[in-house]
């Protein structure tokens, strides 16, 4: 959710007052002074509300050219200021600013007070005597111009609040949605409109993270998340007329390289509004990969509050097209070799599992699963061994809240669970493979603490073949795992192989079933398993 913006007390009232408090008490002050010094102290307030015709005529004459001087000061500032704040987010800034009605009424209140100041000089006569003084046009004119001073620096403090990008992201978004929901305008204009916007909160995205500026690009990955969410809610208030897509929208660059047949499809399921924004996600994504990984997270975040809200509201399309966009999350992330980036994705991925898991029958969450164990096979074929291990141990979890939820799918998961791991195609595949099992093991101990032996039995059976002296390496290396956190900051904070002491008991006696294994050894060990990323470290100390 983006910030709302300054209040108009903070940036015009407070600013406005304060500045012409210390003016009027500065002028007063003197005024004081000087009257004391005089033989009629009334004389000196006399002249403030009739000045000396000459002054008068004077001082107005340099008003023009004092208001026309703030002015262009003003107006080469602004435009500076506009000009690189356009060039470093988006274009959008100009055209935002230019519109907003503020600047037309300070410009314009700029330029009547000088015109009010040239034609009052003209009709002062300085030898025509008090009688003839147009004491209320002066009075007036100096008025404004003194407003004219005094709203300067409130004007800059206005522009610097209105160009901060956070609130930029804002007014785009504010205006896409009301272009949405609008009823002024051709349709297909609209429809233009609409998907000009959304581009735009990428491009600040993206320029953003080429510039560092972590803030503004979270703003505005969260800002499409929230423009979806909110079109969500008036979508059933669209004509169907909205949903087409054809004409000059097809030809936009996120859609112009599709089929034929797939735009059909995306406008036959009326979903191009939320297909435009995930393909933003997606390019925002890919530039975030081995760059700015932060912003590869959170948009894997909004991408699972996105498919968890449509599963609420029954939008299955959208919950599809999320599903779709984790899977080529996923697939990028792996061809580029980003272990950190796959990791998270698949922790987010997990989530939208888990909260599916009473959702048509668990339906999706299998399917979830089904890609968890694919994305890990090829992450295994390439040589990324700690990402099967990943998929494993989310894999494990899912399973452990199937059955606390008494989900309809809890035998499907563990059948994908159990065909996760494969034979071992070298040194390097073999430690995950370990993982792997591991996860299983630490699976089985969670069926036996909840009593579900038939289940336990399960992973025990798939088990049964593997080297035992292998098995009994796996369970000294998980009894002797004692810190439940991982040693260094990540996003999970777990350890994926700690088991509670509660899990260790049932541990015993899962590995009681298998006749013939190497006798126990206490291994402590600091940490396993690996880093995300990196290889399997740890202290072991054999007793």
């Amino acid at each position: 959710m983006v910030h709302a913006p300054p209040s108009t007390l903070r940036i015009w009232l407070i600013p406005l007052s304060v500045l012409g408090g210390i003016a009027l008490t500065i002028f007063v002050l003197t005024c004081l002074i000087d009257a004391s010094l005089l033989h009629d102290p009334v004389h000196i307030f006399w002249t403030v509300v009739h000045p000396n015709p000459a002054a008068a005529a004077n001082t107005l004459g340099n008003a023009g050219e004092i208001v026309a001087a703030v002015l262009a000061i003003a107006i080469t500032v602004v435009a500076i200021i506009v000009e690189l704040a356009s060039n470093r987010y988006t274009h959008r800034v100009t055209e935002l600013f230019v519109a907003e009605t503020t600047n037309f009424v300070v410009m314009s209140f700029f330029v009547v007070t000088a015109v009010q100041a040239l034609w009052v000089t003209m009709i002062i006569d300085p030898n025509g005597g008090a009688a003839a003084m147009p004491y209320v046009s002066i009075g007036i004119t100096m008025s404004m111009l003194t407003v004219c001073l005094l709203i300067l620096l409130p004007y800059f403090n206005f522009v610097f609040a209105f160009l901060n990008p956070v609130q930029i992201v804002a007014r785009i978004s504010t205006h896409t949605l009301e272009v949405i929901g609008g009823t002024t305008g051709e349709l297909d204009a609209r429809k233009l409109e609409a998907s000009r916007g959304v581009e735009q909160l990428a491009d600040v995205a993206v320029n953003a993270m080429e510039h560092r500026d972590k803030g503004v690009s979270m703003a505005s990955v969260n800002a499409l998340k929230d423009l979806v969410i909110d079109y969500q809610k008036i979508r059933s208030t669209l004509s169907p007329d909205w949903f087409r897509l054809d004409g000059e929208l097809a030809q936009n660059p996120d859609f112009v390289s599709m089929d034929g047949s797939s735009l059909e499809e995306v406008a036959a399921r009326r979903i191009w509004f939320e297909m435009k924004v995930l393909r933003q996600y997606q390019m925002i994504y890919a530039e975030a990969l081995h760059g700015t990984r932060d912003l590869a997270y959170v948009i894997a975040i909004n991408t699972r509050l996105l498919a968890e809200a449509a599963a609420k509201t029954e939008q299955l399309e959208l919950l599809h097209l999320a599903m779709k966009f984790f899977n080529t999350y996923l697939r990028a992330a792996i061809n580029a070799k980003d272990v950190r980036t796959a990791y998270n994705v698949f922790n987010q991925y997990r989530l939208l599992a888990e909260a599916l898991l009473d959702f048509r029958k668990g339906s999706y969450s299998i399917e979830v699963a089904r890609y968890f164990k694919y994305y890990g096979l090829i992450s295994f074929s390439v040589e990324l061994p700690f990402i099967l291990e990943t998929v494993a141990y989310d894999l494990c979890t899912l399973n452990e809240t199937a059955l606390d939820r008494n989900a309809p799918v809890i035998d499907d998961l563990l059948r994908i669970f159990l065909r996760v791991d494969k034979e071992s195609e070298g040194e390097v595949q073999e430690a995950s493979l370990r993982g792997v099992r591991k996860a299983q093991v630490k699976l089985a101990t969670y069926y036996l603490v909840k009593g579900d032996t038939a289940r336990a039995r399960l992973v025990y059976e798939d088990m049964s073949g593997e080297d035992h002296t292998r098995l009994a390496s796996i369970r000294d290396e998980l009894f002797g795992v004692q810190s439940a956190e991982y040693w260094e900051i990540t996003d999970r904070g777990g350890n994926f192989d700690f088991l509670s002491k509660e899990r260790k008991v049932q541990l015993e006696e899962f590995f009681s079933w298998f006749v013939g294994l190497p006798k126990q050894k206490t291994v402590f060990v600091s940490q396993l398993p690996a880093a995300p990323g990196g290889d399997p470290m740890g202290i072991e100390i054999e007793e």
